[in-house]
């Protein structure tokens, strides 16, 4: 995978620890957003990559359509993320082609029985999607086989409070 940012704030060992091994990833770091998506464009028209994540600031609506439309030739998942910048500045609140729109943001860990830090967990919503609902769910750092989970007291819901079907596998 290629992994583009103009920030120098990339740590390899936690990237590790969360399933993603540094030899499986290309770290490009280009001067400003305009050579980032130039970055990321070329990566996916190569066909190389399995995926391409990068870390924009400004993004047009022009360049994000774009970006889908080579995404969706090249059958390439392109991520681009966006940091909050602020509390008041919404990262999805700018015009934008992609398919979806995520939030991901840290949560507490579960409490454990003895002293300690439990796994890390994440609250993911998906904030937007074309034709489709949205919906959020809390899910668990990976474990000994690299895998993300849902938390044992979120898997084990009746179907009624679980919602859909598809969106409890996902």
């Amino acid at each position: 995978m290629v992994w583009a940012s103009c920030r120098n704030d990339l740590y390899a060992p936690g990237l590790e620890q969360a399933g993603l091994r540094s030899a499986n990833v290309i770290y490009a770091q280009p001067l400003d957003d305009a050579a980032l998506l130039a970055v990321i464009e070329d990566a996916v028209r190569d066909g190389t990559p399995s995926a391409v994540i990068a870390e924009a600031r400004q993004v047009s609506m022009v360049a994000t359509r774009r970006l889908q439309l080579v995404a969706a030739e090249a059958d390439i998942p392109v991520l681009l993320l966006r940091r909050r910048r602020g509390r008041e500045q919404d990262p999805l609140g700018g015009p934008s082609a992609a398919w979806t729109r995520w939030r991901i943001a840290s949560v507490p860990s579960e409490r454990l029985s003895v002293a300690g830090v439990g796994r890390p967990r994440w609250s993911v919503e998906l904030a937007r999607q074309r034709s489709g609902a949205s919906f959020s769910m809390i899910v668990e750092g990976c474990d000994e086989t690299g895998c993300l989970a849902v938390p044992a007291a979120l898997g084990h819901r009746t179907a009624e409070t679980a919602g859909p079907a598809r969106y409890a596998a996902a």
